[in-house]
């Protein structure tokens, strides 16, 4: 039978190819977008502002909240790290208000995190059980899914900590540039572990859970550990280019901020998606190889 979603963070990558996911399935996508709505599947809302119609949610089969700006944006300045806290907690609270308005029972939230949730671990395998970490970006997501948390006594509430994406537009984004450039290498040393996930995955995960129901945090990263030299090497190879120039950490703290660079180029967190693997999901790309193969084709 035919759903309707509604989702929030339509415009980015994986909100995109989820809607494009949804639509293909056959269920009616409802987009709050932050203009003027122009077509029949968008509505307007303002989270800055703590506006959305709750009307809006009322009968949805759930709503998917992945909106928030990019931590692919460099550096962080202290001003944008200001606003990647400042506009997930504003879009998290906004829909938890208007879910929280509806009589009767609410319709689920699936709603994004980070695998930066666990921060740097070096030597530890982490699971959904396992504690938050105490980098900048750890400490964003805790107060991320705490918002989220806030509707868990009405509805079902799934926590979608994921990994940075493998595509062209995502995590490779950058490093395609440096790559075909002569300009890859190990970064702050290359053998930290980097949580990882191809967008394929990504957005059959979160069906998965859509359709299991499954509720908690939820782990969305390939199930095989990379390091970053691995990743690395991998598209150097895919490229036909060398992988050899090391940036060290001090350099990258120096160019990038400290934050960015302790929360995602030399952050050592080996999670593991025991939730997603436990539920029956099996990934198509369970190898980093294989995911960038798969983007860069």
């Amino acid at each position: 039978m035919s759903r309707h979603i509604v989702i929030a963070g339509s415009s980015g990558l994986i909100g995109g190819a989820v809607v494009a996911a949804l639509r293909e399935a056959g269920d009616r996508v409802t987009r709050l977008v932050r203009r003027s709505p122009s077509g029949v599947d968008e509505a307007q809302w303002s989270p800055a502002d703590g506006r959305l119609d709750p009307a809006l949610l009322d009968g949805a089969d759930a709503v998917i909240s992945l909106g928030g700006a990019s931590v692919g944006r460099l550096p962080w300045t202290s001003r944008y790290r200001d606003e990647i806290l400042r506009s997930r907690l504003d879009a998290t609270r906004t829909i938890v208000r208007a879910l929280d308005a509806l009589g009767g029972d609410p319709p689920p939230l699936l709603s994004a995190s980070g695998a930066g949730f666990y921060g740097s671990a070096p030597g530890a395998v982490l699971t959904e059980r396992s504690p938050a970490g105490t980098t900048f970006l750890a400490r964003v997501c805790v107060q991320w899914e705490h918002e989220a948390r806030k509707i868990e006594h009405r509805t079902r509430v799934a926590l979608l900590r994921t990994a940075p994406v493998i595509h062209r537009d995502g995590v490779l984004k950058p490093m395609i540039t440096l790559t075909r450039s002569g300009l890859g290498g190990p970064l702050g040393g290359g053998r930290q572990i980097w949580p990882w996930i191809s967008l394929e995955d990504e957005v059959r995960g979160i069906l998965h859970v859509l359709e299991r129901g499954l509720a908690g945090p939820i782990n969305f990263t390939g199930p095989e550990p990379a390091s970053q030299n691995r990743i690395g090497r991998a598209l150097a190879e895919e490229l036909h280019r060398p992988y050899w120039l090391p940036a060290p950490a001090w350099g990258l703290r120096l160019v990038l901020s400290p934050a960015a660079t302790e929360s995602l180029l030399t952050s050592d967190a080996d999670v593991r998606p025991d939730a997603l693997t436990g539920s029956g999901f099996v990934f198509s790309h369970p190898t980093p190889e294989r995911a960038i193969a798969a983007a860069l084709g």
